[in-house]
């Protein structure tokens, strides 16, 4: 499922666009985030996906070589134990994965089989590969911990195969590391004899309202918060101020106002890091400076109140 770190990244893309598009459209910003959030969980399922494509293609090879007029003994009673992958077959019967496809219509590797075969050849030529070939047990575990490898070895770091994401649909670029982990939790999360079904998109209904209501606020209060970071920041004029470090201070004000559940100290530590990876190198300092400033003051005002887990 999609955690808050990651949401908070898609609502701040749609904050920028937003914002340097002068669009004031927010309903249809608004369903493009959510959009752009399904379109992740599409990555997550094409990523499952291409290891029963991968597996299929074997079976195709394994098939047509014995077929061969001349075919070797090894061609003749072939190593099947990929083909027979426990872990992938129970991927391959998954309803939950084949209603996904047919409703979402996921053509992509159909249309894209370049990608399934140069997995295929990565993975031949892979000791992990000859290696598991080789092991004479046959158990679900050995399986398991095989596909495992394979994804994290083999496909999650394949340059190739990331290039043509970014070329399917560019906001995947800053998905990708987000949904391989995703997807190695989930693999090794799976038991043996249970049937396959793709978890919720989202954890519960508060991660799903938390999307709507973090982009509406944070636009719709963006003059407001504007004048508050100016306030607490009076050596800076606010053109100096990087427009994504804005940005992450604004949502972080909507969170203290309008998420009395979320910890103030949560809150900043979150922004932070995303200022790590999407802004300047000195941002996570300035970020962090403005936001202790402002939630002091807030609390102090009484402007910030917080109940339950906010408490913390």
């Amino acid at each position: 499922m999609i955690n808050r770190r990651h949401i908070r990244v898609k609502v701040m893309q749609s904050v920028y666009a937003l914002l340097q598009s002068h669009n004031d459209d927010i309903i249809k910003e608004e369903k493009f985030v959510k959009h752009s959030i399904l379109k992740t969980y599409e990555l997550y399922v094409l990523n499952l996906l291409l290891l029963v494509e991968v597996q299929k293609l074997a079976a195709k090879k394994i098939a047509l070589s014995k077929k061969k007029i001349l075919a070797t003994k090894e061609e003749l009673v072939p190593n099947t134990k990929f083909i027979d992958n426990k872990l992938i077959n129970t991927l391959a019967e998954s309803i939950s994965i084949e209603g996904f496809v047919e409703i979402n219509n996921l053509t992509n590797w159909n249309e894209d089989k370049e990608y399934v075969r140069i997995i295929f050849e990565e993975l031949l030529e892979s000791k992990l590969y000859k290696d598991y070939l080789q092991n004479s047990e046959d158990s679900f575990k050995i399986d398991k911990a095989f596909v495992i490898d394979f994804f994290k070895e083999i496909i999650a770091p394949n340059e190739k195969l990331a290039e043509h994401y970014e070329d399917t649909l560019i906001s995947w670029a800053d998905d990708i590391p987000f949904v391989n982990t995703w997807v190695v939790k989930t693999l090794s999360k799976h038991k043996k004899d249970t049937i396959f079904t793709l978890g919720k998109l989202y954890k519960d209904k508060d991660d799903e309202d938390f999307v709507s209501k973090l982009f509406q606020k944070t636009v719709l209060k963006q003059a407001i918060y504007e004048k508050d970071i100016t306030e607490k920041t009076p050596n800076w004029e606010t053109d100096r101020i990087a427009d994504i470090d804005m940005i992450l201070i604004k949502m972080a004000l909507t969170e203290f106002l309008n998420f009395p559940s979320i910890p103030t100290r949560v809150t900043i530590n979150e922004y932070i890091e995303i200022s790590k990876d999407y802004s300047t190198d000195k941002s996570s300092y300035f970020i962090n400076g403005v936001l202790d400033k402002i939630s002091k003051e807030f609390i102090q005002s009484k402007r910030i109140v917080k109940i339950g887990r906010g408490l913390l």
